[in-house]
Formats: structure tokens, C-alpha cells, sequence
């Protein structure tokens, strides 16, 4: 079965396609030209892999958390892909693939992705179960999330995503023990969609008619609202 994912659920753009052939990957730091450089990456992994978009079998990509902007550019393309093809379109956490990695990990692992005005979104990890929600929280409340998340005082933490390193700062500074950083936070996470997929990790289901999952209204809908609220009470 030839699948293609796609990861730009924040800056890091990663796009896999996995083939008779073998798995093809490409990463990039994108900063905010993800919609400039998700089709040249497509095209560059199908053409090295000897392949046509009429070849794919499926198409998959971050349902949410992330960036309001890379979410939908990559259901976007995702979704006309699985459109003109025919093909299924699986969606799957972005915090479930951040994690993936480090299931074998001896403690709580905590995907990360910074949400911008001082909060993160994240989730609890242990043996590669998600142990809750995910939520969007500030550095005080993920620390209180992790002093009841812990089987003992020396259970190990280790924080990993794209927001990883910032909320690091964030934790050693109120001085949580036995913390680690992953090395490998800031890598895409196209590879791991894939492997969730083919080790059927998941029930499969067609997200065709979905969207992707945000944690808080994006800032054009707050201040609509906020500007709605101000017309009202003008009145």
C-alpha cells in the first residue's frame, strides 16, 4: 500500500510516503512557508520512489493540536488529494505522534507544542498511553498535572515536540526533578504518522468530512467575538 503523510502542524514541515519501495522522507524547517513547500516535497518524494499521485492508496495527516495555519494546510492538501483520488483520508493526534518515539520510555512522556501567550498544548504519556485529556495549560498547571500524574517521586520526565525545549526552561526553573529533554524534540513527525498507521495502532476511519482539533479559537475569532461584544454594548 503506498501512503503518504503529512506533518505541518507547526514549523518543522514532513512530509513520508511509504512504497513497495521502501519509505521516503523529506524534512524542513519551514517557518510559516508551508503552503509554498508542501507540493514541491510531495512531488520530490513521488518522483524518487518512481511513483504517481494516482499510485496512492491513502493520504494521512495531524488531526490537531498545532498551529491554526499548518492544521489547515495540510488537510487542505489531504483532503483534495483524497478527493480527486478516491482514497481514504486518516487523521491521527498530533500529540500521539509526538510521543510515539519514546513508548518505551520508563516514565511520563510529555509531547509539546507551544501555544503562544504563555500556554502549551500537551498531553501525559506512559507506555505510549495517552493517561488523559489533552489540554491547553500554562507552565504552573502542566507541573500540578505531573505531581498527580506520578506513580512515585522518582519517576523519570522526559518532554519532547516543538514547545519542548521552551516549557524545559519553564520547569527547571520551578525545579521539577528527574526531568530530561528529548534530543530529537524538534523533528518532524511525518515518520511516526506512518508507523502508527501501518502498526495499526489505530482504528482506521475516513476523517474525509472532518476537520482539524483545536484546543482554543483561533485570534481572528476572538477578536470577532471581542468586536461583537464591543458593538453590542455601544448600542
Amino acid at each position: 500500500m503506498n501512503i503518504l503523510a503529512i506533518d505541518s502542524s507547526d514549523q518543522v514541515l514532513s512530509v513520508a510516503l511509504s512504497a513497495e519501495t521502501g519509505v521516503w522522507y523529506t524534512e524542513i524547517d519551514a517557518g510559516t512557508r508551508h503552503s509554498e513547500l508542501l507540493i514541491d516535497n510531495t512531488d520530490w518524494l513521488l518522483k524518487n520512489a518512481e511513483l504517481r499521485p494516482i499510485d496512492l492508496n491513502m493520504v494521512a495527516c495531524m488531526k490537531g493540536p498545532g498551529s491554526f495555519t499548518g492544521l489547515r494546510i495540510a488537510f487542505s492538501a489531504a483532503k483534495g488529494l483524497a478527493m480527486a483520488l478516491k482514497i481514504p483520508l486518516i487523521t491521527v493526534p498530533t500529540l500521539d505522534c509526538l510521543a510515539y518515539p519514546l513508548s518505551i520510555w520508563p516514565g511520563i512522556v510529555i509531547p509539546v507544542i507551544d501555544a503562544k501567550k504563555g500556554c502549551f498544548f500537551t498531553a501525559i504519556y506512559r507506555h505510549g498511553e495517552k493517561t488523559g485529556d489533552d489540554i491547553d495549560a500554562s507552565p504552573l498547571t502542566i507541573i500540578s498535572e505531573i505531581s498527580k500524574s506520578r506513580l512515585s517521586p522518582e519517576e523519570p520526565v522526559i518532554l519532547t515536540g516543538p514547545g519542548a525545549q521552551l516549557l524545559f526552561s519553564s520547569l527547571t526553573l520551578n525545579n521539577v526533578p528527574l526531568l530530561s529533554l528529548d534530543p530529537d524534540f524538534r523533528k518532524g513527525g511525518a515518520r511516526e504518522l506512518l508507523k502508527i498507521i501501518k502498526n495499526s495502532k489505530l482504528m482506521l476511519v475516513d476523517d474525509l468530512n472532518s476537520g482539524p482539533v483545536y484546543l482554543r479559537k483561533s485570534d481572528a475569532e476572538l477578536n470577532a467575538e471581542a468586536k461583537t461584544k464591543y458593538d453590542e454594548n455601544a448600542e
